[in-house]
């Protein structure tokens, strides 16, 4: 979403996490309880926090506001100009979110602030990313072609690889390019993958993600953990004691981050006919539990498989998504 611009500078802004701290001083928080408070933010969270803080630095030198001391109706004024800009539901909670930092618990508590954020929904509710989704047997079927894989490149296998874990286990992007080596156990049914570093979907009290990737035999050219077995022997030589799964595929092979994982996923995708104009890389963990659940897979069973608590209601309300029609045989016949 953009912004539009106020005359004010941004020189002097301290930045999401100067801004936190000093907040946090304010309110009589030691300088080593704000940083321990700080590492509870992920760092995607401070870089879409930034965006509101800076934007409410802004709103403030313009409207000779205390930065760190607005009244609940100058808070209100502000959100509602990010409502008139165009900003969702979504958005305009986050930023709630991040002002709660600076400015306490009384925004989130205030009966004003609870009735201005259930018109907000009532306006622009939240809406899925995706209301239909692909069949991943479109998917399986292309990479089954991309066999045997010793004959592959490293390219093509590393790619074939990751679009294959991103299928069978449902889980995001990052997930997978967190996968160590020093966590993968080999037995003889199967492979499993614990996930050591804290996720997107880690909490106090709850469990970290264990990858399960069993042998089809009978599917050997789509076997993920045989696809795994094959990266890590054509990788062994050339990683210089990298520790993380996936490596660049050209010189110097060095550990990749999860944007790049998400090409490679999204070339896969584009390469078996999925359109990728619609769907993007994260759209294999809403075609993954979707094909599960038509399948009959128990819902304990997907919840558990995609990392989502025992009662949440994600897959339900954001991922279980009906195959969208054949568009290019619907496009054909009209134009016809």
């Amino acid at each position: 979403m953009l912004f539009q611009q106020p005359a004010v500078s941004t020189a002097s802004y301290p930045g999401c996490r100067g801004a936190i701290r000093k907040a946090l001083s304010m309110r009589g928080v030691s300088s080593g309880a704000a940083e321990i408070m700080l590492k509870s933010l992920a760092p995607n969270t401070v870089k879409q926090y930034d965006t509101y803080l800076k934007r409410w630095y802004m709103y403030c030198g313009t409207n000779h506001i205390d930065y760190f001391k607005a009244s609940i109706p100058e808070v209100l004024a502000f959100l509602t100009e990010l409502c008139s800009d165009g900003a969702g539901y979504g958005s305009i909670n986050s930023c709630k979110s991040a002002l709660v930092l600076l400015l306490g618990n009384k925004i989130s508590s205030d009966d004003r602030v609870k009735r201005f954020m259930k018109g907000v929904f009532r306006l622009n509710p939240p809406q899925p990313k995706y209301s239909v989704t692909w069949d991943p047997q479109l998917v399986l079927n292309h990479l089954s072609k991309m066999s045997p894989n010793k004959n592959l490149s490293l390219e093509n296998l590393s790619k074939k690889l990751v679009t294959l874990l991103a299928i069978v286990t449902a889980h995001r992007v990052q997930t997978l390019s967190l996968i160590k080596l020093s966590n993968i156990y080999h037995y003889s049914d199967k492979i499993l993958i614990k996930i050591s570093d804290l996720i997107k979907t880690s909490r106090a009290g709850s469990y970290q993600p264990v990858l399960s990737l069993p042998f089809f035999k009978e599917k050997p050219d789509i076997c993920p953990g045989q696809a795994l077995l094959d990266y890590i022997n054509m990788t062994k030589d050339i990683r210089g004691g990298c520790e993380r799964l996936f490596i660049a595929f050209k010189k110097p092979h060095k550990e990749i981050t999860s944007q790049t994982i998400s090409r490679w996923i999204k070339n896969m995708l584009k390469d078996s006919g999925i359109d990728t104009s619609i769907f993007a890389s994260h759209s294999t963990r809403h075609a993954s539990v979707s094909a599960a659940d038509r399948l009959g897979v128990n819902i304990d069973v997907i919840r558990k498989t995609a990392g989502w608590s025992g009662t949440s209601k994600v897959f339900a309300k954001f991922y279980n998504r009906p195959i969208a029609p054949n568009i290019d045989f619907a496009r054909s016949l009209v134009s016809d």
